[in-house]
């Protein structure tokens, strides 16, 4: 690597060359203010709360977007830098309504740390008359542009990660606002619930549609036997809600914290990720063996799902035909564990804790009824949505002694234990599907070549003598390129396992929101995917879905075989071609 030196604060200093000045401050201990930059995803130095001087320059830049150079001098801390970015924050504070005591993300803002740090003590250019502008359309979002800081790293996110360019900047002037194309709400386009915008927004301009108010109602109901569920990714993350490491695994303390709210069990959403391996892996081995719209595509991540039915509905028949682990959880909640307890499933109210917006829309989708009149799952709840219920219970949370979930649903194997991560579903199934077509024992449990966050990643394996080629993309951005390529003729795969969110679950648009500057210079993904690995070997002595005592007893007592008709009734859905642009199709109608 080519290295270049520049004085920085009077201090000399190696960096590579290529680099911003952003950048090479941050190797030497200074972290410049942002407000719009978001590393590989939203660099335009917009927003100019990141400017330097820069010797022999006439004006300040923005170090998100200024290169270095060999002999440069830098000062990222003089009065006039300070009094710039003092005055940029003033500004634009005259453009946004300031309700902080009552603001969701008050304490948790970036453009609240940012007036705190610099001494904005008050409000010169306020308008104090500012009205909330809210655009609530869909299931999952809520919209205030009167918090709105046009720094369009939603903008951004939507379109180079998730390939959706379901919203942008409209007008221009004072009159500038991001939204939806020609006035159009969110729920009149071909939005996914993906929620990436909602954790790269700065404020709380863009914050997941709150529907803690339906769980309390239910725990306060005497009538209601009220469950809650729990992915494995809300466990790595939880913490962070309440200052712990990034990466904390707290999957005890979570269990005890929703005991302690009053839901009469806690079940482990691992245990339908094990029950999905059992029915995809099925149904993987049958396609294999017969040709028949290969390539299976897995149908865990409801986003993803959305987004085919809508840009790729070409592809809807090579979809697993699977629930995802969410909904067949749900589904063995109102069947089997009703009937065992002699419980109404019309009386059990699920709760489901997710890492995932989009979950929030899937619960409505047809085919999710397992019990006729009874939705599998009853209200979905983000991480934060989940955070913000412990704290508000006045919970202590890092002080509360771990417990164990409800053993009936509650105990998962290593393999449901890491869906939360890309390549997770693909790793569970393969555990599952090679010990199955070829009857022996697998040497080792690690599939190496499916693990890692890529965007893309390939691999094949021998499988019982057939050569099975498997693909794995994060983001819908890889995902349509990897289809793409499928349709051109260049590639061709017997598995493709796709995750919405890049890098899987554990970094859904549910998770707890880290500021710009921690996402542009820390690897979430990998910080909380490696929690879940970790834990997937560390409390789990089971590795192998169809190695499950539940999964054993289920398919014993009430299913029968993996696949068979009261499977598919209780475990299995249908998917359909939607609109692309579902405003447009709605005036057609008209």
């Amino acid at each position: 690597m080519s290295m270049i030196n520049i004085k920085l604060n009077n201090m000399d200093l190696a960096c590579p060359a290529g680099s911003t000045i952003l950048e090479a401050a941050r190797t030497a201990g200074i972290e410049i203010p942002t407000l719009c930059y978001l590393k590989e995803v939203n660099q335009i130095g917009a927003c100019r709360v990141c400017v330097v001087e820069v010797k022999g320059a006439r004006t300040l830049v923005a170090a998100c977007v200024y290169p270095v150079s060999e002999g440069m001098e830098v000062f990222t801390n003089t009065t006039r830098v300070r009094e710039a970015r003092k005055k940029t924050l003033e500004l634009i504070l005259s453009n946004h309504r300031k309700d902080c005591l009552t603001c969701v993300r008050s304490q948790n803002c970036e453009l609240q740390k940012l007036c705190i740090e610099h001494g904005v003590d008050q409000v010169r250019f306020a308008d104090d008359e500012l009205k909330a502008e809210i655009e609530a359309s869909t299931a999952h979002l809520v919209r205030d542009n009167s918090k709105c800081v046009l720094c369009r790293r939603c903008v951004s996110i939507c379109k180079k990660q998730q390939d959706v360019a379901v919203i942008g900047a409209n007008d221009r002037g004072f009159a500038t606002n991001i939204g939806s194309p020609f006035g159009r709400t969110l729920g009149e386009m071909a939005c996914v619930s993906c929620g990436q915008c909602i954790i790269v927004c700065p404020t709380a301009a863009l914050t997941e549609k709150d529907d803690t108010e339906k769980a309390y109602a239910a725990l306060a109901d005497p009538k209601k036997h009220v469950i809650a569920i729990t992915a494995p990714a809300v466990r790595v993350a939880l913490g962070e809600c309440f200052g712990m490491p990034m990466g904390t695994n707290v999957e005890g303390k979570m269990v005890a914290s929703l005991r302690r709210l009053g839901f009469d069990k806690v079940f482990d959403v691992g245990v339908g990720a094990d029950f999905t391996i059992m029915e995809e892996g099925t149904e993987m081995m049958q396609r294999l063996e017969t040709g028949e719209n290969l390539p299976i595509i897995t149908s865990c991540s409801p986003g993803w799902v959305r987004y085919c039915e809508q840009y790729y509905p070409e592809f809807i028949k090579n979809l697993s035909s699977c629930k995802s682990p969410q909904q067949m959880t749900g589904a063995l909640i109102k069947t089997y564990y009703a009937q065992k307890m002699n419980i109404d499933p019309k009386d059990i109210f699920v709760v489901s804790v997710m890492p995932c917006t989009a979950k929030k829309y899937e619960i409505w989708r047809p085919n999710q009824q397992a019990v006729t009149g009874c939705n599998d799952i009853d209200v979905v709840v983000t991480t934060r949505e989940l955070g913000r219920m412990i704290s508000n219970a006045g919970l202590m949370f890092t002080n509360l002694q771990d417990e164990e979930f409800d053993p009936m649903l509650g105990i998962s194997t290593g393999a449901g234990y890491t869906f939360g991560v890309t390549g997770g579903v693909t790793e569970a199934a393969l555990r599952t599907v090679v010990e199955k077509l070829t009857g022996k024992e697998l040497e080792k449990l690690v599939f190496e070549e499916v693990r890692g966050y890529d965007g893309i990643k390939e691999a094949q394996y021998d499988v019982a003598g057939r050569t099975v080629k498997i693909a794995i993309a994060s983001g819908l951005t890889n995902a349509g390129n990897l289809l793409d390529s499928i349709k051109s003729g260049e590639a061709n795969y017997d598995m493709i396992e796709v995750m919405g969110c890049p890098g899987g679950c554990v970094n859904g648009g549910g998770q707890p929101i880290q500021t710009g500057f921690v996402q542009s210079f820390n690897d979430l993904r990998e910080i909380r995917g490696s929690a879940l690995y970790k834990g997937a070997t560390d409390s789990r002595h089971l590795h192998k879905s169809h190695e499950s005592p539940i999964v054993k007893e289920v398919y014993s007592e009430c299913l029968g075989e993996p696949g068979g008709e009261k499977a598919h009734h209780w475990l299995h859905t249908t998917y359909k071609e939607q609109p692309k642009y579902p405003g447009l199709a709605a005036e057609q109608k008209k």
